[in-house]
């Protein structure tokens, strides 16, 4: 790999979209840099599930011409993506990181991969992530876990991991994830990248293979706040394909992480959430959130303490509400429309009805997590417990949007750490689910209420390790979160000569020709 795909690389978003407006750079040779970047760490990594070389280099040369024919593109033309493998390509395999699904090619796009290929982003390839989403390491794919950029024997968290780890690994600038419990700001916290879960209805649902309807959201996954202010702003709005988009625009996030970086927060209320730093939060974590906490008060933000009683219910009824959710939504894969299909051999002399080959397809296509939680929700949602369970997860559900509505009138955002720990090691939770559960506790409301959440990278923990602070504000306020976290970026980074992710270890590349442009 040479030096100079090595600095194309590292640079951010913005900055790859200035210097391709400014025709110091081509499309075709950032793309390519990225390629031979992904041939050289990702077996290592395993970020990605499939490569879209040949169309990624295709889109390259394509903006390349039209930039050259003095046609006016948009801002990020040329600067490549990776996708999340929830997301529906067009011509591409999307198996929501399941055997289920496994060789399944969509025959249209999601609306925010429509956006994209109408902005002249080349895909460079689907990432890597937990079955149907579900799960906190991303150790719960059908295709092999993730590894952790700043140490492979560690997650990079879920179920979003492969598109931070992506990020993270300087193999994609951009990427696409999915946040229904937490899956983009946890993953962000873990690998050192900017994660935001936009306002739920604020970025199309559309084309997201769904598994709780009331709770996915797509967003951004990048490494400053800047570039998933510009990502943000291209792939949300309304879409009449999705009946729960908000029909009004965002409010001016670029413009928000610009005034942000200037480092001043006069006037700007900030409330730390006494219920998300209690017991369970690690000493470094909490030592980070505490300096954080300070800078953003030396910047003229004014510190408040507020409560949110309900937010120690939260997990409890989250892991019934998505569950009921997901129960449904996966009923669809039953071995009779698409994907795989499993048919019994016939060798106990019955024969195959449609109920039988459902019941091989669903056995031999989910993995143990996915039943886990399939169980879950159908006894949730069944005749004698439907009233005890999920209809009670709903009641809490909205004493938790009244404890964000009483605490967002004594703050403009609210804060607290985004994960309670660094990323663990590998497989050592896979035995306990509740014990993995738990990594969700300081995300999951933003979910259940709605609102819009960000994480953006801190400092590192005792171990070493990367730990992000979470900001969240009001629904349809997204831009505070740009204002807020660009702020802290600037700040912290001063503080540190430089980006966090520059002191991430190096990884071992494994190979330096560059990557098979057919894959």
């Amino acid at each position: 790999m040479s030096a100079e795909s090595t600095d194309l690389t590292r640079l951010s978003a913005a900055t790859l979209a200035d210097k391709l407006t400014a025709g110091e750079v081509s499309s075709d040779e950032v793309t390519r840099a990225h390629l031979d970047r992904i041939a050289a760490v990702d077996p290592a990594v395993h970020a990605f599930l499939h490569i879209c070389g040949r169309r990624a280099l295709a889109t390259a040369r394509d903006v390349d011409a039209r930039r050259a024919a003095g046609e006016e593109l948009h801002p990020l033309a040329g600067v490549p993506i990776a996708v999340k493998d929830i997301i529906v390509t067009k011509g591409v395999p999307t198996t929501a990181g399941s055997r289920i699904l496994e060789g399944w090619v969509p025959p249209y796009d999601a609306t925010l991969v429509s956006k994209i290929k109408a902005a002249r982003l080349p895909i460079l390839g689907k990432t890597n992530m937990d079955e149907f989403a579900m799960g906190s390491s991303t150790e719960h794919s059908a295709f092999g876990p993730t590894h952790n950029p700043w140490d492979l024997d560690r997650i990079p968290g879920g179920s979003g991991g492969g598109s931070a780890a992506a990020v993270a690994s300087y193999q994609a600038p951009l990427a696409i994830g999915t946040d229904t419990g937490g899956s983009i700001r946890q993953p962000g916290a873990v690998t050192g990248t900017v994660g935001v879960k936009p306002t739920y209805g604020s970025v199309s649902r559309y084309g997201l293979i769904a598994l709780a309807s009331s709770l996915d959201q797509a967003g951004p996954v990048t490494r400053t706040v800047l570039d998933s202010a510009l990502l943000h702003e291209l792939i949300g709005g309304h879409d009449p394909h999705d009946s729960t988009s908000i029909p009004e625009p965002l409010p001016p996030l670029v413009a928000a992480a610009r005034q942000g970086a200037l480092g001043d927060l006069t006037g700007v209320r900030v409330g730390v959430v006494t219920e998300l730093n209690g017991d369970g939060y690690s000493d470094g974590v909490r030592a980070r959130f505490s300096e954080s906490l300070t800078l953003l008060q030396q910047a003229g933000a004014e510190i408040v303490e507020v409560s949110c009683p309900h937010f120690t219910y939260a997990l409890g009824a989250y892991y019934l509400i998505l569950p009921a959710e997901a129960s449904s939504n996966l009923a669809k894969f039953d071995g009779m429309r698409f994907g795989l299909r499993v048919t019994p051999d016939g060798g106990d002399g019955l024969a195959a009805t449609a109920e039988r080959v459902m019941s091989a397809t669903r056995g031999a296509g989910f993995g143990p997590e996915v039943k886990r939680r399939i169980i879950l929700g159908t006894y949730a949602l069944s005749a004698g417990y439907y009233d005890a369970y999920y209809g009670s997860a709903q009641k809490v559900r909205t004493l938790i949007q009244r404890d964000f509505a009483a605490a967002f009138e004594k703050a403009d955002v609210l804060v607290s750490p985004t994960a309670p720990t660094t990323a663990f090691k590998l497989g050592e939770k896979l035995d306990d689910p509740l014990a993995m559960y738990l990594n969700d506790v300081a995300t999951i409301p933003a979910n259940l209420a709605g609102v819009p959440g960000m994480s953006v990278p801190n400092g590192l923990s005792d171990d070493g390790l990367p730990v992000g602070f979470q900001i969240l504000a009001p629904a349809k306020a997204d831009d505070r979160l740009y204002r807020v976290g660009a702020a802290l970026e600037a700040l912290l980074e001063t503080r540190w000569g430089g980006p966090l992710l520059e002191r991430a270890p190096e990884l071992a590349t494994a190979a330096n020709s560059p990557v098979e442009a057919t894959r």
